[in-house]
């Protein structure tokens, strides 16, 4: 069975409504160097996308509540909008429900909501969505702070995974310390019977994020978008094999910025740089025991 932890809902249901959405984004640069991002995914292109994998795990992310900048100290005309949590976990029930077979969706919440707790359990009662999606850095919170450790205890007592956006980002306002993966070894280690995946292994701070995998049993990384940065790709995952740490790794593709099918395709080559070298090899017959890793039951949700 093959399981993509890391896709993103899709905004719009056809392409009628997506041809009709204004410009949307806050990028600087695109996500990935060898093509534009992809923005306007509909409901069909998502789900031939997912052919590729058994099950998929689905989600956004919420903005700030009513009253938070973002990003802070900028004119009105000047502050992204971002849909609060109701709407963005509104939006991946719905999928969710149309595909059950297929997708699990998770809730994102932002810590500074005062609805924080109550949208949890909404998500989780009403919705039967069954994780949340976070990114410190482009939600502008601190993960060590005292509303983020409110949010951890409550998914702890629930037992609800996070998924956490870790590294870099193009986009100009999001803090890059807050999304750093060391401050996730004192959150697992506040919290140690909470389970967290670090995404796309925190690129590119993988050294940082292998520490701290290594070290906790509930924590893990994705390997989404990291295959088409080739020197990068084997770099971190030459590291993880040195450190003996790939069988803490997961199936992602951060869909659609990258599909299932290439992050799977690009596994046989990762030492195809290496041609004519005599650097050490990725063991590809381990690496693909990632593709085939059964993280519903390593993040409870078998």
């Amino acid at each position: 069975m093959i399981i993509d932890v890391h896709t993103h809902t899709p905004r719009y249901r056809t392409k009628a409504d997506a041809d009709a959405a204004p410009p949307t984004g806050m990028a600087n640069a695109p996500m990935r160097p060898d093509r534009p991002d992809p923005s306007r995914i509909t409901w069909d292109e998502y789900m031939e996308a997912m052919q590729a994998v058994d099950r998929a795990i689905v989600f956004n992310i919420a903005g700030p509540p009513d009253g938070d900048q973002y990003p802070p100290g900028l004119p009105e005309d000047g502050i992204v909008k971002r849909e609060q949590a109701r709407a963005v976990n509104d939006a991946t029930a719905a999928i969710v429900h149309a595909y059950p077979e297929k997708l699990i969706g998770f809730m994102s919440v932002h810590p500074r909501d005062p609805q924080l707790l109550e949208e949890m359990d909404r998500a989780v009662g009403d919705l039967g969505l069954r994780g949340i999606k976070l990114g410190p850095n482009y939600q502008n919170f601190d993960p060590l702070g005292d509303e983020a450790s409110v949010l951890f205890a409550r998914a702890q007592e629930l037992g609800l995974p996070i998924l956490l956006h870790q590294g870099t980002s193009p986009v100009q306002f999001a803090d890059l310390d807050w999304a750093h993966p060391r401050h996730l070894d004192r959150v697992a280690t506040r919290f140690p019977k909470l389970r967290l995946i670090l995404a796309h292994f925190a690129h590119p701070w993988q050294v940082d994020a292998l520490a701290v995998i290594r070290k906790h049993p509930n924590v893990w990384a994705d390997i989404s978008a990291l295959h088409y940065r080739p020197w990068s790709y084997w770099t971190s995952l030459r590291l993880a094999t040195e450190w003996a740490v790939l069988h803490k790794l997961l199936f992602g593709s951060d869909f659609p910025v990258a599909t299932p099918q290439e992050t799977i395709d690009a596994i046989p080559r990762i030492n195809d740089l290496l041609e004519g070298t005599a650097l050490p090899r990725v063991p590809v017959d381990e690496l693909m025991q990632v593709v085939h890793r059964d993280s519903l039951d390593i993040l409870g949700l078998d």
